[in-house]
């Protein structure tokens, strides 16, 4: 190939590819002590925040010396509840969320986690808004590929659009959405 055709190549390609950015930033400590954050992604020309409160292990084990693998519903973070925002509708796993503002928690059971999507989009973690879900869907489990002390919620864009991960201890659970 000649050198201008592979550089035009090279240049296609690297714009047909789609564009994310990660911010993450540190908020108020909440009044449990557990370290707060925000963090941003631009998927697909979504822009999608998270902001959570992030319990540590501190020699801990999920599931036998604290929570969650209860098998009910948890605020997944520490403190305030966790808060999910979307300028633009996502479709998380079958769940179809229109843009706004929401709050996410789990049901952690050993081997199988369900997401939730709450309709009520702030508040004190606990208890349950009992009646607000917009809907529930299934995640993957799998295993950290290192052992995570902070209770650490991420998002990859993908080819089919996105993943969010919700990963602690030595526990991944993870399930695809697409913006749309």
């Amino acid at each position: 190939m000649k050198p201008f055709a592979l550089a035009a190549t090279t240049v296609a390609v690297a714009l047909s590819v789609t564009i994310s950015a990660q911010k993450t930033t540190p908020m108020k400590a909440g009044s449990g002590g557990s370290d707060h954050i925000r963090t941003e992604w631009t998927i697909d020309g979504a822009n999608i925040s998270i902001e959570y409160g992030r319990p540590a292990l501190k020699g801990r084990t999920p599931g036998k010396d604290i929570d969650p693998y209860e098998g009910k519903e948890w605020r997944t973070g520490a403190d305030e509840q966790t808060t999910l925002k979307t300028d633009k509708p996502l479709k998380i796993g079958a769940l179809s969320v229109p843009a706004g503002m929401y709050g996410l928690h789990t049901i952690p059971v050993k081997d199988q986690w369900q997401l939730i999507v709450s309709k009520r989009p702030a508040g004190w973690g606990i208890p349950y808004p009992a009646g607000q879900d917009l809907g529930r869907v299934p995640m993957t489990m799998g295993k950290t590929s290192a052992p995570v002390e902070k209770l650490t919620i991420s998002v990859d864009d993908t080819a089919a659009g996105g993943a969010l991960h919700i990963e602690w201890g030595a526990t991944k659970a993870t399930v695809p959405f697409m913006v749309g």
